[in-house]
């Protein structure tokens, strides 16, 4: 057993609780008590603010190798395609290992305990299966534990270059060729320790309803993702083709429940919202990603008044930093909108944290309490950008101030990953340094 004291931490709400001592066992949190006064013996201080590990709920691990690359210049998101196309089929399973090891002691080092990541890079060139037609997949949970993280696989189901299109020549190491395929393959996988297995559709212009509706019907009630309505484009291919959003199609495959995830939701219709809203389904925003992609603004407090949950993703891993997602909701908005406050601290919080793991199917963490996973972040409030927080506005300084590198321990299920801003086993800067030049090698 081990024992924490918390100089400052947050259990909900607007405001942070003063002198917090956590005990530990097993990797879930055994006993909570409050003592003001100091640590009680033998308890390792957390000086700072500390509070449940951060979900990354939308995340494709091997576009980290296109930041710095991709971001001058003119285009879209069209644009932009095809330079992650180009990086795609760069990519096998040793070089993705290591690209996605790095990239996820990166979220470590952010504050991140657990990934969603949404993998459809599965097969070889031309789309010929490896040996092991899971071998990617396989090389993704391995990655993950290797940096200390969990994560759920969302295995993405992939079949199509467009509405009515066949698969161009990168394109087809995503595709299965059918759902059936798809199926069989994910089928082989299983839940593992600090493992879960969940499905993706990668989107209405990858996979057509019918086998949206297989997909949906495989995961039960399994994690299921899809990118929706990330492009006004993608709305009126999907309009000509079946006289339906994107979100109404899903709707009619039965893929909107309460464990799907509608990844992006930018550019929704009210009638898409209320769908979203009623199932209740949860809604990933990536803004690092919309933004540079160029996307738009999505309709988050739309969607979180109609009943949606909000959570968090780094998607193309423009940064990796949860603070600048979660502030982005409310900032993108005020800027849209003219009005601030849309959402409150506590709202956006909880989208990066219970609300980010629960989609990703771990519904026993995110929150500071009894039995919960014990996954425990401490941000130093002893840099410029925090200089002067206290309980009374800790939380709010951490929301529109925090960045990434303000992170100074990390715990994730009882096993310290990341000690006074370092991860505990790897070096994580040259990691990504040889990964990414791998990758254009």
């Amino acid at each position: 057993m081990r024992t924490y004291w918390c100089e400052l931490a947050w259990l909900g709400g607007e405001r942070a609780a003063r002198g917090l001592t956590v005990e530990v066992a097993d990797g879930r949190i055994l006993s909570i008590n409050r003592n003001p006064e100091g640590p009680p013996a033998g308890a390792q201080r957390l000086d700072g603010l500390t509070i449940p590990g951060l979900a990354n709920a939308h995340s494709h691990a091997f576009q980290r190798a296109l930041r710095g690359r991709t971001q001058a210049g003119r285009g879209d998101f069209w644009t932009w395609r095809e330079a992650m196309y180009g990086l795609a089929a760069r990519i096998d399973p040793e070089l993705y290992f290591a690209l996605a090891r790095a990239t996820f002691a990166e979220m470590a080092l952010a504050g991140v305990t657990c990934v969603g990541e949404f993998h459809y890079l599965h097969h070889g060139p031309g789309g010929v299966p490896y040996e092991d037609p899971n071998e990617v997949g396989k090389a993704l949970i391995e990655a993950a534990r290797g940096a200390g993280i969990r994560i759920t696989l969302l295995d993405a189901c992939y079949l199509h270059g467009g509405i009515g299109e066949e698969p161009n020549h990168i394109q087809r190491q995503f595709s299965d060729g059918d759902a059936e395929r798809w199926a069989a393959r994910v089928s082989q996988l299983s839940d593992g320790p600090g493992t879960l297995i969940g499905a993706a559709i990668h989107s209405v212009r990858a996979v057509d309803p019918d086998s949206a509706a297989r997909v949906a019907a495989w995961a039960g009630g399994r994690p299921l993702h899809a990118h929706v309505s990330e492009q006004p484009a993608e709305n009126d291919a999907c309009r000509a083709a079946y006289g339906r959003t994107p979100t109404e199609v899903l709707a009619d495959a039965g893929a909107t429940r309460p464990a799907f995830t509608a990844v992006h939701a930018t550019h929704l219709s009210q009638e898409d919202v209320a769908l979203l809203g009623v199932s209740p389904a949860t809604c990933c925003f990536c803004p690092t990603s919309e933004r540079d992609l160029a996307d738009g603004i999505g309709p988050a407090t739309e969607l979180r008044r109609a009943g949606a949950s909000l959570a968090l993703g780094s998607d193309s891993q423009a940064v990796i930093d949860l603070f600048e997602e979660a502030r982005a909701v409310e900032l993108d908005e005020r800027l849209a909108t003219g009005e601030r406050g849309r959402h409150t601290v506590h709202d956006l919080l909880q989208a990066a944290t219970v609300n980010g793991h629960a989609c990703l199917g771990w519904h026993d963490a995110g929150r500071i309490e009894e039995g919960a996973i014990a996954d425990l972040v401490t941000i130093g409030l002893d840099s410029p950008r925090l200089a002067g927080a206290v309980a009374e506005n800790a939380i709010q300084s951490l929301l529109f101030a925090a960045t990434a590198s303000d992170v100074r321990h990390v715990i994730a299920a009882g096993r310290e990953i990341v000690r006074g801003g370092a991860h505990t086993e790897l070096d994580v800067t040259a990691e990504l340094a040889g990964a990414i030049a791998a990758a254009w090698r």
